[in-house]
């Protein structure tokens, strides 16, 4: 998915609009660093991330004030994820400022010329390496013994990744030769080649299980496992660049430093080059972006460092990158096609989706036959018709996209694609297009059909079972599918009979694989366990759209009982009903949200699914329980609160702290503001905490929240 668009002319912002918009660009940053870092998962290209911080930095330079020590322009990563070790990088691991384009390289010489005073007859050498797509690595070896491993994480500390990079076989265990520095830290990239991700992705899929999206993401999931052995399983390697802490130099410049690491058996890249001047660096970048398809690993520009280690000592750092290096990139991959045709998928919420059918192409390497094309309004916007010869970009390795047509190649009988107002599948229910979240107009066209709609059903059932569902143990995506495929669960309440027909001889779960006599009872068990239900976790699991965990806690408190709630719901069908207005009326609720909640209960598919999922001693005896709402504690200490919970939570999960908060009348919030009144941070808390001390906002640990909560 895409960012909209970032408006273009920061000068025209006031210090009130400044500030708001560097608030909201730092969310996002966070936010896509989270994703690209912690859950190998990224959401947006590289080159929309850049943007993004581009503006950011666009805006501190016009209002200084904004470029707090917290800020994303002065920070890197992200914060290690809970489940390793952590550990404190003796020398931060820095990122790198970017050059977008050949201008920007070449002004990188010139700016290190005018900060070391040099003339432009003074020799100025700079090494041109390679910049891997993959995940940065520090190796500390102790007299020459390889002793820990670690990942950038947030630059100050990263995640002890120490076992599993014992797995990987260019790495060596103990160094080559002798004479090393009794202490020596190699900083490196974990990558993947492109052959053997394309095998391992082979492999997954004939075990049934999904692919990796690209090589980078295959190769951070896989050094990131919690079990070694996974990680011994996976193709990976590293090329080593840089060194952290050393107990003594490694050479004078950084071309000796790196032939010296690889005579110790570290792998280096052997495209590393050395350049006397500007048009040698981007010889080199170009030589390399021609190149850059058959390499046989993914890179996304190339790294210029300053050769002389005494130069670079003299240039030290500013902010979160070094003044000696930049991180040259390549533009965005774009290749011209044939657009085939057009399919709209249906997720779990009934968003339609187009999807291009391409002529395959090759886009950076990889053959392309799919691409997005986001929405109703992108394709009439970009004027893209079924027949045309279109450009594909490929950016970051994400989804690629369509950039343009080209209607100077159009053919006579391209004719504009004509968006569905029915639903693909076979029900072929109204898709309707609405309000979003916030009442603005929506660009979004959805299917009606709700639990009615095949395309929907499967995608509803997985969120229903899901852990901040219904949280049902051991029924996991795949099988949900299975037993979806299989004609055995086609609607929740279809769960809660698994047993009954298992034991009647309707069904016969033993003949699927991997369904023993244990595991099978093992998953009755767990759907008892959620035959009682809290009303708040029950409304979530329907996926009414737009009633989120926290706003399904909030209706739950405001009725009490679910009975009440149906009842209400009913009644708010007719327009003008005080019902309806008391539902609007609700904190954070509103008109648009109160009118989807109306529609899913106003659906005659949507009660029925509610009828055979609910308990009814007459009609539905093996049915959910829905218990009545714990009433909100006005009096306890943190009622009226606003509170934002950060870091981990040792002695409780962050969901029970969450609950427990709303239940005492407290206000949980995602993100620290000026109107925070209280943050709980566990270890690992990051920005957050950074920002809850710049706002001066009461900071308490566990066990003090603990304390407060009465718990």
């Amino acid at each position: 998915m895409t960012e909209p668009a970032i408006p273009p002319d920061v000068d025209a912002l006031d210090a009130a609009t400044a500030a708001d918009e560097h608030a909201r660009l730092g969310a996002q940053i966070e936010r896509h660093r989270a994703l690209y870092y912690l859950d190998d998962a990224p959401e947006i290209t590289d080159a929309d991330y850049d943007a993004l911080e581009r503006r950011l930095r666009a805006i501190e330079a016009r209002f200084p004030a904004l470029a707090s020590a917290q800020s994303p322009s002065r920070t890197v990563g992200s914060a290690p994820a809970s489940g390793f070790g952590k550990v404190r990088h003796t020398v931060p691991m820095l990122s790198l400022e970017n050059a977008m384009t050949e201008e920007e390289a070449l002004e990188f010489l010139a700016r290190v010329r005018r900060f070391l005073g040099l003339g432009a007859e003074t020799p100025l050498y700079v090494t041109a390496e390679p910049k891997i797509d993959g995940l940065s690595c520090a190796l500390r070896y102790e007299n020459g013994v390889l002793v820990q491993a670690a990942t950038r994480g947030d630059g100050q500390v990263g995640e002890d990744v120490t076992a599993n990079v014992a797995t990987i076989a260019s790495i060596p265990s103990r160094l080559a030769g002798e004479d090393w520095p009794e202490v020596l830290e190699v900083r490196g990239e974990v990558h993947m080649s492109h052959a053997d991700f394309a095998a391992l992705n082979q492999a997954e899929q004939a075990a049934g299980r999904p692919g990796f999206a690209n090589p980078r993401n295959a190769a951070a999931g896989s050094l990131r496992q919690l079990d070694p052995t996974i990680t011994a399983s996976r193709p990976l390697r590293y090329f080593a660049y840089a060194w952290g802490e050393v107990s003594r130099p490694l050479g004078e410049t950084q071309s000796q430093a790196v032939a010296q690491l690889a005579a110790w058996g570290l792998p280096t890249n052997p495209d590393i080059r050395l350049c006397q001047d500007g048009e040698a660096m981007l010889a080199v970048w170009r030589d390399l972006g021609t190149r850059r398809a058959s390499l046989g690993y993914d890179i996304d520009g190339v790294v210029y460092k300053i050769d002389r280690l005494d130069l670079q000592e003299r240039l030290g750092f500013v902010s979160r990158a070094p003044r000696w290096a930049v991180a040259h990139k390549y533009p965005p991959e774009q290749a011209q096609t044939r657009l085939l045709a057009i399919d709209i998928q249906v997720g779990r919420t009934g968003a339609m989706t187009p999807v291009a059918r391409l002529a395959p192409v090759t886009v950076g390497g990889v053959v392309v036959t799919n691409a997005t094309l986001h929405n109703e309004d992108e394709i009439a916007r970009k004027d893209v018709r079924i027949g045309d010869m279109v450009v594909v970009q490929r950016a970051g390795d994400v989804i690629p996209q369509i950039v343009a047509s080209l209607p100077a190649l159009r053919p006579p009988e391209a004719v504009p694609f004509a968006y569905p107002t029915v639903c693909p599948c076979p029900l072929a229910t109204p898709a309707l297009r609405g309000d979003d979240a916030e009442g603005g107009a929506g660009v979004v066209r959805r299917c009606s059909g709700g639990f009615a709609c095949p395309f929907q059903q499967v995608e509803r059932l997985k969120h229903f079972v899901s852990r901040r569902a219904m949280d049902i143990d051991g029924m996991g995506e795949k099988l949900v599918q299975a037993l979806f495929d299989d004609g055995l669960v086609r609607e929740p309440g279809d769960i809660f009979t698994l047993e009954a027909r298992q034991r009647a001889g309707r069904i016969d779960l033993l003949a699927r694989d991997r369904m023993g006599e244990t595991s099978m009872t093992n998953l009755f068990a767990a759907i008892d366990a959620r035959r009682e239900v809290g009303f708040g976790r029950f409304l979530f699991a329907l996926g009414v759209r737009h009633v989120g965990e926290t706003l399904a806690n909030t209706l739950a408190r405001h009725y009490g009982r679910w009975d009440a709630f149906a009842e209400a719901m009913k009644a708010a069908q007719a327009i003008g009903d005080p019902a309806r207005l008391e539902l609007a009326a609700i904190e954070k609720f509103g008109s648009v949200k109160a009118a989807a909640t109306i529609a899913w209960f106003a659906e005659p598919h949507n009660l029925g699914v509610l009828e055979r999922l609910i308990y009814n001693p007459e009609t539905n005896p093996l049915g959910v329980r829905v218990l009545d709402a714990e009433p909100a504690t006005k009096d306890s200490p943190v009622s009226g609160l606003t509170i934002v919970f950060t870091g981990t939570l040792e002695r409780t999960t962050r969901d029970e702290a969450k609950a427990r908060a709303l239940a005492l009348g407290a206000k949980v919030a995602g993100s620290v503001s000026r109107r925070t009144d209280l943050v709980v941070a566990g270890p690992g808390a990051g920005s957050k905490l950074n920002q809850a001390r710049e706002y001066g906002v009461r900071v308490v640990d566990e066990d003090e929240w603990i304390r407060l909560s009465g718990g």
